[in-house]
């Protein structure tokens, strides 16, 4: 069995567009529904709003007063409990005074007013809204006060009589169809406190989910930052290690395929290679460290962080290279914390090579001192020390990267000449 399709309008073209105009007509009328709710929800959580409606309600009970006139007491609750209601958004207690009105002017009058009914209703309510107390203790609450009221009434029925009601002898009293006003106001209270308690688990809910949702998306941009750093892990590894690699192997094999080397010549063949292969091992390490999270694949390229244990291997290049280093450590040597060994150990790293750079052949001394609280990184040389205009003369990434690991450890960094000349590098350290 065939389908004949016109030419002038495919099936699927037509289907499409009908489900794309039922598609536009939703959009144009919940988008502007949602919004109008939104504004409304957002406007009822508003002081203003709770004063508002307490006015209006209370205007409504002075007319209300006017039409059908009661007693003083009568009175005062009615304007009490609608009253009340302008303070329940930032008093939510203020509810028991409200209910408590509108019982009190029920009980002396005998006759509800319109006013007390929705005051207490929204009394009720607020009370369960905002979880003044258990819902089960508000309903039970408001129904041994309405049970109060119903006794009251029977007590005056008694005494007055009543139209439409025989004279109550001892026995009536407890007939069951005299408390009905007791279930009616149970009801009532019991719908307004469950629909408070209902609408306030529903805005749990909703925040719950939009917590839920706020983790959700700090786990996705926790994964999206590790993938990036995993990326840029690989960027360096491509674009790095494969010349570093070969820098090592051409400066080691050079003292073997170069017989008429002289022997400066072939040492500093070997200190290249052997910085070369420095270079690898942390550039391992910052690899290790960028792709974090990656699994197995990244473990082999861990490694524990450099420490001040090990500074004295950065004075090898340094006398390699012909100048002159010491160490002088004073105060009792205390193990710190991995970020404070970690940056005390770059800063004497870049202050041996600043003094590399731009005084070669100097004498370099690097102190350690140690102190209760305050570590104390020094590096003083007999260069040239900083230009004639005044600045340091070595101004860079170096210096910068120096201050930066300083300040973020809460110490600080100063550079200029040395008290003896050259150039002096004093980072002090705060653990």
């Amino acid at each position: 069995m065939t389908r004949t399709v016109p030419p002038d309008r495919p099936a699927t073209t037509a289907a499409t567009a009908d489900a794309t105009a039922d598609a536009s007509a939703g959009a144009d009328v919940l988008p502007s529904d949602r919004s109008i709710r939104r504004r409304l929800r957002h406007w009822t959580t508003e002081p203003a709003y709770a004063w508002l409606t307490g006015a209006a309600l209370t205007l409504f009970a002075v007319v209300e007063l006017a039409v059908v006139p009661g007693s003083a007491i009568t009175a005062f609750g009615v304007l009490l409990c609608t009253a009340s209601l302008a303070l329940r958004a930032t008093r939510p207690a203020v509810g028991f005074l409200t209910v408590g009105a509108a019982l009190l002017s029920f009980a002396t009058d005998g006759n509800m007013a319109y006013a007390t009914i929705a005051g207490s209703l929204i009394g009720c309510y607020t009370l369960g809204r905002h979880r003044v107390q258990h819902p089960a203790v508000l309903v039970l609450a408001g129904s041994l006060a309405a049970l109060a009221v119903n006794l009251v009434h029977i007590d005056r029925w008694a005494r007055d009589g009543s139209p439409g009601l025989p004279a109550l002898q001892g026995t009536d009293r407890f007939s069951l169809g005299l408390y009905a006003e007791t279930l009616v106001l149970t009801v009532m209270i019991l719908g307004a406190v469950s629909t408070g308690d209902a609408v306030r688990a529903r805005e749990e809910t909703r925040h719950a989910r939009a917590a839920a949702q706020s983790r959700l998306l700090a786990m996705e941009r926790r994964q999206a930052a590790e993938a990036e750093r995993a990326a840029i892990a690989r960027e360096l590894h491509d674009m790095i290690a494969h010349s570093v690699s070969v820098i090592a192997v051409r400066a080691e094999s050079a003292t073997y395929t170069t017989p008429d080397l002289s022997p400066p010549a072939r040492d500093a063949f070997q200190e290249i290679a052997g910085t070369a292969r420095s270079s690898m091992a942390e550039l391992r390490r910052l690899l290790g460290v960028l792709r974090t999270g990656d699994g197995a694949a990244t473990a082999p390229l861990t490694a524990p962080p450099p420490s001040l244990a090990g500074v004295d291997d950065r004075f090898v290049p340094h006398r390699a290279g012909g100048g002159a280093a010491e160490l002088r450590v004073t105060g009792e040597r205390a193990a710190l914390p991995a970020s404070w060994e970690l940056s005390a150990y770059r800063i004497v790293q870049e202050a041996l090579t600043n003094a590399r750079r731009h005084a070669p052949g100097a004498h370099t001394v690097v102190e350690l001192h140690y102190r209760p609280g305050l570590l104390t990184v020094r590096a003083t040389d007999d260069g040239p020390g900083p230009a004639p205009s005044g600045g340091s003369g070595r101004q860079g990434h170096g210096l910068v990267g120096m201050a930066e690991r300083a300040a973020l450890l809460g110490g600080r960094l100063t550079t200029g000449r040395g008290p003896a000349g050259g150039f002096l590098v004093e980072a002090e350290l705060p653990w």
